[in-house]
């Protein structure tokens, strides 16, 4: 299992932001590449047609915020594959972050989608030691927030962030029956950069 120190050690959240700069500027991925493999994503599944009638997402076919995450978590990393063919591709193991960097495993990154209007969300286990033959949960995030179709007919991406996230920046829910971990407002603030937003105001 792979074992990361975290660029932020011993830098006081107020300094986060201009390591989160260095560590995107080092990145082998452009700003604009993550941002055109995301909307390229988004504008496939509605361009895309089911059924032997052509039945198109919508316009015949409403699926619920978490459809589209899938879609969306899965789409992202065959746009990257599509666009720099050997160089990036799809998972294939469980130890495997999301998007795969072929020449550099410290460049793979994780992807989270939500519906929520500015905040991402992990399962329980983000916010739980790495367990031995999983992805590690420290490194390069892309974030991804939409809008639902329950907000808007024209459903549009809000919010595109890129940065690096180590596992003990997931909080668990207290309760026993949680299943979810969330992030502090200084993680958005310095470790995750809005790379694309829809609107003047991040809300």
């Amino acid at each position: 299992m792979e074992i990361m120190t975290s660029p932020y050690l011993n830098i006081a959240p107020s300094n986060w932001l201009p390591v989160t700069e260095s560590l995107i500027a080092k990145h082998p991925l452009t700003e604009q590449n993550l941002i055109d493999a995301t909307l390229n994503s988004w504008a496939s599944i509605f361009n895309s047609m089911f059924g032997t009638a052509g039945f198109k997402i919508g316009t015949h076919i409403y699926p619920k915020p978490q459809i589209m995450g899938f879609l969306l978590h899965e789409l992202i990393p065959l746009e990257l594959e599509s666009m720099f063919k050997s160089e990036w591709h799809v998972d294939n193991t469980t130890s495997e972050k999301d998007c795969v960097c072929v020449a550099d495993n410290s460049f793979s990154f994780e992807i989270k989608t939500s519906s929520d209007r500015n905040k991402v969300f992990g399962n329980r286990s983000f916010s739980q030691a790495t367990t031995k033959g999983k992805k590690a949960k420290d490194g390069y995030y892309l974030t991804v927030n939409f809008e639902k179709f329950k907000d808007s007919q024209n459903p549009k991406i809000r919010i595109i962030r890129f940065g690096w996230l180590d596992s003990s920046d997931w909080r668990g829910q207290k309760a026993a029956t949680g299943q979810q971990s969330n992030l502090p407002p200084e993680v958005y603030a310095g470790k995750l950069k809005t790379i694309y937003s829809a609107y003047k105001i991040v809300c």
